[in-house]
């Protein structure tokens, strides 16, 4: 068995934590989002997490799992039987995500600009929302606007739409000025 350690990180949203692993539990390409047990179909780890009667979402990316509560309960009553688990789940040697297949669709009519948006998206924006226990992923552009899929941390974050209109759509009109609204489609 070998050990792992897990430290805590908090994010903007207060009813999530990240947990971060001293290993990678995913590919980086790989961002799993779980917003309740029934989606939880590829991942055993998340499917238990959500028998934590306040476990709300369960969001897995590269090194970390982003656990989001319900408000009935403090993070200093269960973060430590939290982590105790997913240290020993990993420790135990088990798959976090059963991998199948990788589909990326991206759904727009013009690639050019997609490929500016997911550039800009890449360099600027994921490392900060990563950052928080959270991601972004450009879903499409159609008529000036930009539809992103907000996961995990930032999924019901009280800042989110302050960062999305504040930060991200001032950042993409400025680089790109066929856009003209960002707005966050519901994982």
């Amino acid at each position: 068995m070998n050990s792992v350690n897990i430290y805590l990180e908090a994010n903007p949203n207060p009813n999530s934590l990240k947990f971060v692993a001293d290993r990678m539990l995913l590919d980086d390409k790989i961002i799993k989002d779980y917003p309740d047990a029934e989606s939880a179909t590829d991942s055993e780890i998340a499917k238990k997490l959500f028998d934590f009667d306040y476990v709300e979402r369960v969001f897995i990316m590269s090194n970390f799992i982003t656990i989001t509560k319900n408000n009935q309960v403090h993070w200093d009553d269960i973060k430590l039987e939290l982590k105790n688990y997913i240290k020993r789940y990993i420790e135990e040697g088990k798959p976090v995500v059963e991998i199948k297949s990788n589909q990326e669709n991206v759904k727009s009519s013009n690639k050019e600009i997609d490929n500016k948006i997911i550039e800009i998206l890449d360099e600027y924006i994921k490392p900060a929302v990563e950052q928080d226990g959270g991601a972004i992923q450009f879903e499409s552009f159609s008529k000036g606007v930009v539809k992103v899929s907000l996961q995990g941390a930032c999924s019901g974050c009280p800042s989110s739409m302050i960062t999305l209109k504040g930060g991200i759509e001032k950042l993409l009109k400025r680089f790109i000025p066929e856009v003209n609204e960002v707005v966050a489609e519901e994982v």
